[in-house]
């Protein structure tokens, strides 16, 4: 039987996304084009242009007065003059040279007199201007003071403070229209996330209830000893189920919760999280044969610390789960970053198509070879991550190993 001379075929992991922990760093507040800057240089731009029109105006207006001036000329032979504010004057000569010096000695005293006009009339420009700028920085900051309110009402609802409120008063123009359709927003969605707290609520309780009752009936019957083994069997495969039911539940809870903002936060050591979500998985890690690395250096951030365990565990189960059979391995780091603190877990595993990697946050998704049949959890372990990191304002990147496996960095800030 003829058997294929074709060499095996070797895998290749795809390329690499790129991707960069520095966060986005905001400018300095005079460095930002707000508005009321904008305002201000517009209104101290036009009052320096306008300024700039009037006096060429009026220099040229002066220019031409003192040009039509009458002339003084001197008529006869031999002619004394004397010198009173003509240095260069002589007082004896002829005619001729004695309305010539007239001349030159008119001309420079235009000259000097337009001079001294145009540096007094370029300082008191240069006063004024400054005081337009101000002026118009302030009447901008006047005006524009309802749109403040409205920015430091939104940035407190961002906080999940859904009860602020404006209600700017003043005349009825479009800031107090805005302010009031900001307001019934705001009204509209404080329903809604109410709403939406007493729906999980409820079914935090009515989903509960029935699967902690369905688990202590199996319980008890798992633990009488005349049941035959059939029913013994029978019971481990729905306590099973029934336990993987409550997972989903708790989950499900857990990433309708996580959606909103942390409103309190408290600093929270990354390395001492990571380190209590290896210990964790350690036990389950070692069933598999898979080892732990990395060096989790101390870094604080700001936030709350039972969820930012939530991240580090499901981060670390995933990737204890999802590894190779044999030899495989998961590196837990913590590192200081730029105005950022970051946790890095990478691991051996299956290659992981780059088209799938955003993918695997997406609720019940898994790699096409994970999506049906798998003990392995859920499906909701990524989706919860990254609502947990984006209450947190940080932010979750994956990227596929040469070989194998993922690196999954998360970047929060310090």
């Amino acid at each position: 039987m003829a058997t294929s001379s074709q060499p095996p075929t070797s895998v290749t992991a795809p390329p690499k996304p790129t991707w960069s922990p520095e966060p986005h760093r905001r400018p300095a507040p005079w460095l930002r084009p707000t508005i009321r800057i904008r305002l201000a240089l517009l209104y101290g731009g036009m009052f320096l242009m306008a300024g700039i029109v009037l006096l060429t105006i009026i220099y040229i207006l002066a220019a031409n007065t003192l040009k039509e001036a009458p002339e003084f000329r001197v008529f006869g032979s031999n002619v004394r003059v004397g010198n009173i504010s003509c240095p260069d004057l002589p007082s004896v000569g002829t005619v001729d040279e004695i309305n010539s010096a007239i001349g030159s000695c008119i001309r420079d005293q235009r000259a000097m007199a337009l001079h001294s006009f145009l540096n007094r009339s370029l300082i008191a420009l240069v006063g004024l201007t400054v005081v337009a700028f101000a002026f118009g920085y302030a009447m901008a900051g006047r005006v524009l003071s309802p749109l403040g309110r409205i920015t430091r009402t939104a940035q407190r609802v961002a906080g999940s403070d859904l009860h602020r409120r404006i209600e700017l008063g003043g005349p009825d123009d479009e800031l107090k229209e805005l302010a009031d359709t900001f307001d019934e927003m705001l009204d509209r969605l404080d329903r809604a996330f109410e709403s939406q707290r007493r729906f999980v609520s409820n079914a935090s309780h009515e989903l509960r209830t029935p699967l902690a009752i369905n688990r202590t009936l199996l319980e008890v019957q798992l633990a009488d000893p005349e049941a035959s083994p059939e029913l013994q069997q029978l019971g481990k495969t729905l306590l099973a189920t029934n336990e993987r039911s409550e997972q989903l539940v708790e989950g499900l809870l857990l990433l309708a919760r996580s959606e909103n903002k942390v409103v309190d936060k408290r600093p929270v050591d990354l390395s001492e999280v990571a380190a209590q979500a290896v210990d964790q998985s350690r036990a389950e890690a070692h069933g598999k044969g898979v080892e732990f690395r990395g060096v989790r250096g101390q870094v604080f951030v700001q936030g709350n610390g039972v969820l930012l365990e939530r991240i580090a565990l499901n981060l670390v189960q995933n990737a204890v789960r999802y590894n190779v059979p044999e030899d495989g391995w998961v590196e837990v780091s913590t590192e200081p970053q730029p105005g950022c603190a970051v946790l890095v877990v990478a691991n051996t595993g299956p290659v992981v198509p780059a088209y799938e990697v955003e993918n695997l946050f997406e609720p019940f998704r898994r790699l096409r070879t994970e999506r049906t049949g798998s003990d392995k959890g859920v499906g909701l372990g990524l989706s919860i991550v990254r609502s947990v990191v984006r209450a947190h304002d940080g932010t979750i990147t994956a990227q596929p190993r040469e070989g194998g496996g993922l690196v999954m960095r998360v970047a929060l800030p310090s």
